[in-house]
């Protein structure tokens, strides 16, 4: 069983600041099911997105577990800003959390094989 939107967003917050690092809910969406999409910026100020990865990538991976792709990377804030508006046009429940972490962002999230 997967784990709703809002905890699975919480927990990650917790381990971005057990990390020393910080971390921000700056959408909220849709408790149970809402999709996350994470925004990492560096120590640097780059910019990287990572959103929901496809279901088609699921169906090898264990359906329970949350997966992610990388979207953009390394990008001005004014690309994430215009993907993201994409988004909440299509998907008016999401969740967007942007985190700053000491550790690269694929240490605290699933990413989809390739």
């Amino acid at each position: 069983m997967r784990v709703t939107s809002e905890l699975w967003v919480s927990a990650l917050i917790k381990r971005v600041f057990s990390d020393g690092g910080f971390a921000a809910v700056r959408r909220r969406g849709a408790r149970e099911a809402g999709a996350v999409f994470v925004l990492c910026r560096t120590r640097l100020g780059e910019l990287d997105l990572y959103v929901p990865a496809p279901q088609t990538s699921y169906e090898e991976a264990r359906p329970d577990e949350r997966q992610f792709v990388r979207t953009l990377e390394k990008v001005e804030e004014a690309a994430v800003e215009e993907r993201l508006a994409r988004e909440m046009q299509f998907d008016p429940d999401m969740w967007v959390v942007e985190i700053e972490a000491p550790q690269e962002a694929v240490h605290y999230l699933p990413l989809a094989s390739e």
